[in-house]
């Protein structure tokens, strides 16, 4: 994610409003064991004390990351090249307490773990995602930054980031820290595909895929081909593509056995990487849109929760059903519509998450704002204590797509309007112009779309605000689309994991499940089950199967040391499962198929 960037990006370049200046240089002497050489040079500062700090949280991160534990060997020296007094003040911040307008800071950073948030440097790649990367000073987050990369002799590398390209390929610029920070940047022996669209006004913008993979020319080339499909669609559903900065986006992509799993959103590009062998497969497709869709919703219909941006703690949201929760529905929505993930496949990711909605303790307990809240803790956070997440948290994604596919029908239903254009109202109102947006003002939003005040507060109240079950079932057969239970019929004691190959309990057991109300949780062992010893899961789903939900019988357990002994009703699993009329030999109808072609059809063909 990323700091809104005012209409008149290019005075911001030019201006010599602020004296203070930033510079980089960055270089690999010990690149094969995964250390770079950072030099921070600030000028036209105010003499006194100069602050420098790592971030704790990135763009597109909500929780905190202490990214300051992988930089060391920090020193400061004067415009004289005299070392002067740095002091470390905290874990990540340290101060020089006295300069006079310049200060060169240089340490050393090391990174191994190339994804979306960290960085990576290898005799084979340099991934960075800046904030985990680069020291900063405190205080002048409009001062112009400049950063130079020295790259080895022997490298014939390639560069790709959306910071402003100079006539030196290996320098670039950014206004400021927060457009700085957004701005991940992949060097490496990079495959380049291109590919233009154009908005109904004639301006036309360029896209490129920059892939780190091993690859032919002709696979990754009809690999950037389905991607630019997806530009298709997606542009489709707005219109048209926000005016990038520079008129470039990238897709910054590594497909390699050597990366984390992980995409991330930024203004004009994406930070992708799949730990695979790289096949050019559809498989690999679904990153691709969900964070291209961003470069609109997150990006520029953004929550004001998250204006500005903060670099040095946790940033919580309420909106984040919206902006992760929607774009979730529509990455799968326009890969079905790009003609790249077929109906049934759909079916499958759709069940999902109305699975996340309605059967998830957390959904059952909290409203979308309140699971976007917790992002906080759970957006790739870190903690070496257990948490109750079972009983108390759905994800925001899933549970924001389950809300975008109950609202996506509504309208269709109800006011022969969609989701897409509750989408492109949004973008017209608070994206195109960037305006940031509120839990309240996409409330007024959906009334004014609608003509109906009393629609859209008793939608927010039941389903946003609060967390009150939705029915599916007849709206997704106005489309041809059955709901039903996966497991009719079925015995089921409830969702819950086992250490490998023992019946051991390693979860936390759910709230209303058959073992949760018997009194069973994490490290419990079953030992018999219907009077019968069990020592693994292939045991207990060989007596279940000989039971029916309702029943009622004896289970054993060891609780640490202690024998106990329950009686445990059984239940029946609650998932669901969507499959078309013609799946389930139903007939299809004229209007039912209209429908459906309406919803899933492609918007571009």
């Amino acid at each position: 994610m990323t700091k809104r960037i005012f209409l008149s990006l290019t005075l911001l370049w030019f201006s010599h409003s602020y004296a203070q200046k930033i510079n980089y240089v960055v270089s690999f002497p010990n690149i094969v064991h995964h250390e770079a050489q950072i030099s921070l040079t600030a000028t036209g500062l105010p003499a006194g004390k100069a602050q420098f700090r790592m971030s704790r949280s990135s763009p597109g991160r909500y929780a905190t990351h202490e990214f300051g534990k992988n930089v060391y060997d920090v020193k400061a020296f004067d415009q004289q090249g005299k070392t002067i007094t740095i002091n470390r003040v905290d874990g990540d911040v340290y101060e020089v307490p006295r300069q006079s307008g310049f200060v060169r800071v240089d340490y050393t950073l090391y990174a191994a773990h190339p994804d979306g948030t960290y960085s990576g440097i290898d005799q084979s790649s340099i991934h960075l995602n800046m904030p985990s990367a680069f020291l900063w000073i405190k205080g002048y987050d409009k001062a112009p930054i400049s950063i130079r990369f020295k790259l080895p002799a022997d490298k014939n590398w390639t560069i790709a980031t959306q910071l402003k390209p100079t006539g030196n390929p290996l320098e670039f610029t950014a206004p400021g820290l927060q457009y700085f920070m957004d701005c991940p940047t992949k060097i490496g022996n990079l495959r380049w595909n291109e590919w233009t669209l154009k908005n109904p006004n004639g301006h036309q913008f360029t896209f490129r895929l920059a892939l780190e993979a091993t690859a032919t020319d002709s696979l990754a080339a009809a690999f950037a081909v389905k991607i630019k499909r997806i530009t298709e669609e997606e542009q489709a559903i707005f219109g048209e593509v926000p005016a990038f900065d520079f008129g470039t986006y990238t897709f910054i992509t590594s497909i390699n056995p050597y990366v984390e799993d992980d995409g991330m959103e930024h203004r004009n590009s994406t930070m992708i990487s799949i730990p695979n062998q790289f096949d050019g497969s559809n498989n690999l497709l679904g990153v691709f849109a969900h964070e291209f869709f961003h470069c609109w919703n997150v990006e520029r219909i953004r929550p004001k929760t998250l204006e500005p941006f903060n670099f040095e703690k946790s940033n919580m949201s309420h909106e984040l059903w919206c902006a992760e929760g929607f774009t979730q529905y529509y990455g799968e929505l326009s890969l079905c519509r790009a003609g790249l993930k077929p109906i049934e496949a759909l079916m499958f990711s759709l069940a999902g998450l109305i699975n996340a909605k309605e059967n998830a303790a957390g959904a059952k307990r909290f409203s979308p704002v309140d699971m976007s809240r917790h992002a906080v803790f759970v957006d790739a956070g870190v903690s070496v204590d257990r948490a109750n997440y079972s009983n108390m948290y759905s994800s925001y994604y899933p549970y924001g797509g389950a809300i975008a596919l109950a609202l996506d029908l509504l309208l269709r239903t109800k006011y022969q309007l969609s989701l897409d254009d509750y989408m492109t109202a949004l973008w017209k109102r608070f994206g195109k112009p960037e305006i940031p947006y509120t839990v309240a003002a996409l409330e007024t939003a959906l009334a004014e779309l609608t003509h109906d005040k009393n629609f859209a507060a008793d939608f927010f109240t039941k389903y946003i605000n609060g967390h009150e079950s939705f029915d599916y079932a007849p709206l997704l057969e106005k489309a041809g689309i059955s709901l039903k239970k996966q497991f009719a019929g079925k015995a089921w004691i409830g969702q819950v994991q086992f250490k490998e190959g023992s019946a051991i309990i390693s979860s936390n057991t759910v709230t209303g499940s058959p073992l949760y109300n018997a009194g069973l949780d994490f490290d419990d062992e079953i030992v018999q089950l219907d009077g019968k010893p069990v020592t693994s899961t292939a045991g207990i789903s060989e007596i279940l199967n000989n039971h029916k939900p309702g029943d009622v019988i004896a289970i054993v357990y060891k609780h640490r040391s202690e024998m106990k002994e329950a009686q445990m009703t059984l239940a029946e699993n609650p998932a669901f499962v969507l499959m078309t009329f013609e799946q389930s030999g139903l007939p299809v109808t004229k209007e039912t198929l209209e429908f459906r072609k309406r919803w899933l059809g492609t918007r571009t063909r």
